[in-house]
This record gives C-alpha cells, structure tokens and sequence, in this order.
C-alpha cells in the first residue's frame, strides 16, 4: 500500500514539474536552437551552452519588451500568443502522454488534451504577464 501512494505522490510531482516545465516553452525552444547551431558550427560545449542561454533570456526579454512598450492591444496579444503557443503544444503533448491509454475514445483524448494545453498557454499568458509587470515597475 505504501509503495502505490509513493507512486501516486511521485507522478503527481512529476505532473506539476512538467507543467512547470511546460510553461515556458518557448525559451527552451530557443535555448535548444541556439546550442545546436553554436555547436554545430565548431564550438565547444560551454561556449554552446552560454549562447543558448543567452538565446533563451533574449527570447523572454524581447516579448517582456514588447509587452512594455507596444501600446497597440493586438500586439500586445500576437507577443504573449507567440510565447503561449509552445507552451500550449508541451501542455497537450504533457496530457497526452500521461491518459493516452487510460482513455479508449479518441474524441474524449483530444478534448482532454486540448483543454490541457489551453491551461497550460493560458498559466504562460499570466505568468509571462507578471513577471512583465513585475520587471517594468523597476
């Protein structure tokens, strides 16, 4: 009996970590680019890893920018969008991986999966919202 809610408690764990995770999509998405290419081109490991993650704070400085600076509400929403919608796929695919065989109706495990990801580029929204605002009241 132990060991099963140590199993539960530990997948749940697991499931708000990668969630976590999951909410900042688009940086790792960067980070990772930017590490191949440096590496690619004949650099050594650290120097690929400081460029990745200077590629990665760039990608949230830039949105954080865009958010402080464009007055127009469209693009205000096309940068958090942009930000969010990584986030939205790692939230599907996160859902997905975690019910694709509890479930036998392909309807149901799209409608779940989708609403995951929703939740997931929505908590990217907020948490991309307050840490811009957090950030630009300095």
């Amino acid at each position: 009996m132990t060991l099963i809610l140590l199993a539960i408690s530990l997948s749940v764990a697991l499931c708000v970590l990668a969630f976590n995770f999951a909410v900042y999509a688009l940086p790792v998405m960067f980070g990772i680019a930017a590490f191949q290419h440096v590496h690619s081109a004949g650099a050594g490991f650290s120097l690929s890893a400081l460029a990745a993650l200077g590629s990665a704070a760039l990608s949230v400085g830039l949105v954080i920018a865009v958010l402080g600076f464009a007055r127009h509400p469209f693009l205000r929403l096309a940068a958090l969008a942009m930000f969010a919608a990584p986030a939205a796929v790692a939230g599907y695919a996160l859902a997905h991986g975690l019910v694709k065989y509890a479930l036998d109706s392909a309807i149901v495990l799209n409608l779940l999966c989708g609403i995951c990801g929703l939740i997931v580029a929505v908590a990217a929204m907020i948490n991309l919202s307050a840490l811009g605002e957090d950030v630009l009241s300095r």
